[in-house]
Formats: structure tokens, C-alpha cells, sequence
């Protein structure tokens, strides 16, 4: 879709909605969900796997990558394949294009390819499979403490004859499910694989279909690896946004210098995150709703695209699990922002500032509020996107303050935007401080 409001015919940014498949349900009865989806005005539903899994039952543990998750199947009588197609095709009937995640680097230790294709996988000096593993996050001081996935074997991508027949295969599964309508791939741990094979996998998918798009996961690589992974042809990255502080440099470092590799997609949490209505379960409801607002609020202005959990506008407090979530954990609504959602998502894709990856340089205020100027180099459009960080209690930007520099580039005018819509927003006689509460974040666009 090319939106008319922004110039160039730019596309707007990707806008992602998240269904959890376990806690989604049978397939055939995501109707209501896309409702739901689409009139929050996203354009995407990103799926984590849907493949029928191994014997730890993690989605991202893949046994058999054609067959469905029993959970998701049910007892719906069709082929597998037909029961896909008919959900893209329910979900595009919504205006929605689906997502789907993708794993290359590694499988289901009991996977049908490690019976089929041993020589396809990593092996140890005995001959055994070598399960992925990756150094202990919490103590970065102990090399040789590790975390090991001890239900997933490593696939050999090393230049060799197992690489060449991995790209043959994961280029016939894209392909098949790009004729089932699927119009892109969030592709799991990209970093872990060679840019050569997701340039033969992706080139795959898009001969099938031109306009499928590819999104890596990056998070927490080094700029040179994602660099690295430029040649393969992804359209997006997700970013840090969701862990940054709004205090310490690193995420507009980051921004900084991956924003020219990919555009970027931001989020509020993720199925890999404790869930952001857990953090406020000391609030009532209407204080927690405002928070979660103001925090999805962010994290739709700080980057191209962004992308939105199941459950985050209904106050959802339990992680999701890639085991163990189910239908039945659907949770009461703590509270609904789906209105609010809605109407960030429509500004978002009406203004270039905030739909594409342009600059964006800091101004700190004195009072420890933070400001995000967003703007093109080649456009007038602009965001101020207003962050008071939760800790530092109600402040005041007075907007006469010639010491503040955020304050006189608020000063400056241009549409303010949000859902919660208390306020001044620009300076008057009567009014010439803009308050913040505790945690709040107000976002103004212009000219």
C-alpha cells in the first residue's frame, strides 16, 4: 500500500501485530482476531512458528516444518496447506499481509531432517548432533559459562555441499509458502546465518513473489554483524527501543549507525520479555493504561515500524510461552487501549517523520525530561516525540526557559498528537509550561 499523505509516494511503515499462535488458538478461528487487528489500523500479523514441534514442544524447536501445531490445527479435517491458505486469506480479506517466523539455523533434535539428512547437521567428535549455544548473558565475565538449547540441533551452514542443499530446501519451503499467500518472514537469530544463504533463500521467496519482505532479528549483534548480513537483501531489523533507559547513549548510537544498513522496527515488549502490564501492578487501572499508552506511544515514534505483543492493549500481565501458552490463559482485560492504539498507528503512517528511518538527535532538558527530534534531511516534516522518564517524577517544560533547549523546540508549534489528550500543548499566556507526568510522552509533528 503507497499512502498518499507522505511525499515521494514513501511507503508508510510496517505496523505488526504479534498473535501468539498458543495462546491464539485453532487456526480456523482467528476471524475475530484479525477483526480485532485491523481495527486497530495494523497492517501486519506477525506469527511466531506455526510448524508442528519437537519433543521439547517449543514453537522454535521445528520437527516437521510443513505439518501444523497440533494446537493450531484442532480438529479442522483439511490438508494443512489449505487451512494456512485459508487464514492468509482471511486475514488479507482484513487488509492485513501475515508474517511468518522463520528458523534456519537450527531444528528439533527428533526433527524429520535430522533422520532423513544427518549430513545436513553440525557434529561432535563422536558423531553426535551439537545443540546451539550462545555465552551466559549475566555473567559476560565467564566465557565458559554457557546457556545450551539442548533440544535443538545446529544446522551445518559452513561453505560445503550440507549449505548448498539447506538454501535448495528452505528456498522450496519459502517458495511453498509463499504460494500459500504468505507475504513475508521474520527470519529468527539472523546473525546466526551466513548472508549467502538468506540471499539464496530470500532471492527464492521473491521469484515466487516480488514484493515478499524479509525482517531480521538482530537484537543485541554488534553493527559489523549486521552489517555482514547487508549483501542478503533484508527490508527491516528490529531494534533495542524496548530496553532503552532514555538516559545512556547507546540506543541512538545504535540507531545512528544501523538506520543507514535497514529501517527498523521498535516495540514495547516482545514474546521474549516480561510483559509491560506486570511492571505497573502497583497502578490502578486508568494510571496503568496511561502508562502503557505513553510506552507504545515511544515505541511507535522511534524507528520505521512497530510491532505489538497480543494482549498488550488489554493490560495482558502473563509472559507468553513457547511451550507452555494456551488458549485457556487468555486473561481477563485489566484495561483497553485499543482505541488509543489505533489512533497512534493512523498518525504514524500519516507523517514521514515518524514512517520512515530518519535522523534523530536528542535534546535533554534541564528538568531530566528528554526530547527526540525526528526529521529528514530532504523533507520539512518533523516529530518532537516528549519523554518524561518514569522515575523522575511530574516536571514542567516551561517554554520560555532559554536555557532548555527542548522546551523552545516545543515552543516552536506543529500538531500535537496522542490519545490521551490532557494538556497544554503549546504555549498561551494563561498556560505557558507544558506538564509531564511521571513516565508520560507526548509526541508533536509538524510543519
Amino acid at each position: 500500500m503507497r499512502l498518499a499523505g507522505l511525499p515521494g509516494g514513501v511507503s508508510p511503515g510496517p505496523r505488526l501485530y504479534n498473535l501468539f499462535p498458543l495462546l491464539a488458538g485453532p487456526m480456523a478461528g482467528w476471524a475475530d482476531h484479525f477483526a480485532r487487528i485491523a481495527a486497530m489500523d495494523f497492517d501486519w500479523v506477525y506469527l511466531n512458528p506455526i510448524s508442528y514441534p519437537g519433543f521439547s514442544g517449543s514453537l522454535y524447536a521445528v520437527k516437521d516444518e510443513r505439518r501444523l501445531h497440533p494446537l493450531l490445527k484442532g480438529d479442522d479435517p483439511r490438508p494443512d496447506g489449505q487451512i494456512i491458505a485459508a487464514m492468509v486469506a482471511e486475514a488479507h480479506e482484513r487488509g492485513l499481509k501475515v508474517m511468518l517466523d522463520l528458523v534456519i539455523n537450527h531444528a528439533s533434535r527428533d526433527s524429520l531432517l535430522a533422520e532423513a539428512h544427518p549430513e545436513w547437521f553440525v557434529r561432535d567428535a563422536r558423531g553426535g548432533l551439537v545443540s546451539p549455544h550462545a555465552a551466559d548473558p549475566n555473567d559476560p565475565d565467564n566465557p565458559d559459562k554457557r546457556t545450551v538449547w539442548g533440544d535443538l540441533a545446529e544446522f551445518d551452514l559452513s561453505p560445503g555441499p550440507a549449505r548448498q542443499a539447506l538454501v535448495g530446501h528452505f528456498a522450496d519451503l519459502v517458495g511453498w509458502l509463499v504460494g500459500l499467500g504468505v507475504d513475508g518472514f521474520r527470519c529468527d537469530a539472523a546473525y546466526k546465518v551466513p548472508a549467502e544463504v538468506w540471499a539464496g533463500v530470500i532471492g527464492a521467496a521473491r521469484r515466487a513473489n516480488p514484493e515478499t519482505r524479509f525482517f531480521a532479528e538482530t537484537l543485541g549483534c554488534a553493527t559489523e554483524e549486521v552489517a555482514a548480513l547487508a549483501p542478503a537483501g533484508f527490508d527491516m531489523l528490529f531494534n533495542s527501543a524496548c530496553w532503552w533507559d532514555f538516559r545512556a547513549d547507546w540506543f541512538l548510537d545504535i540507531y545512528a549507525e544501523q538506520r543507514t544498513i535497514a529501517p527498523s522496527v521498535a516495540f514495547p515488549e516482545s514474546h521474549d520479555t516480561e510483559r509491560f502490564a506486570a511492571t505497573l501492578a502497583d497502578l490502578d487501572p486508568e494510571a496503568a493504561a496511561a502508562r502503557a499508552v505513553w510506552q507504545y506511544l515511544y515505541a511507535a515514534s522511534v524507528s520505521s515500524g512497530v510491532m505489538l505483543p497480543v494482549g498488550y492493549e488489554l493490560g495482558f500481565a502473563r509472559r507468553l510461552d513457547v511451550v507452555g501458552s494456551r488458549p485457556g490463559q487468555w486473561e481477563v482485560p485489566r484495561f483497553d487501549i485499543s482505541a488509543a492504539i489505533g489512533a497512534i498507528n493512523r498518525a504514524k503512517a500519516s507523517h514521514l517523520a515518524l514512517s520512515a528511518e530518519v535522523p534523530m538527535r536528542r535534546l535533554d532538558s534541564p528538568t531530566g525530561v528528554v526530547g527526540l527530534l525526528r526529521q529528514s534531511e530532504f523533507d520539512p516534516d518533523w516529530a518532537l516525540i516528549v519523554i518524561n522518564p518514569s522515575g523522575n517524577g511530574p516536571w514542567s517544560l516551561d517554554y520560555d526557559d532559554p536555557d532548555d533547549p527542548l522546551a523552545r523546540r516545543a515552543a516552536q508549534g506543529g500538531e500535537p498528537l496522542t490519545a490521551m489528550p490532557e494538556g497544554p500543548w503549546k504555549p498561551t499566556a494563561e498556560a505557558p509550561l507544558l506538564d509531564l507526568a511521571d513516565g508520560e510522552v507526548r509526541l508533536f509533528v509538524g510543519p
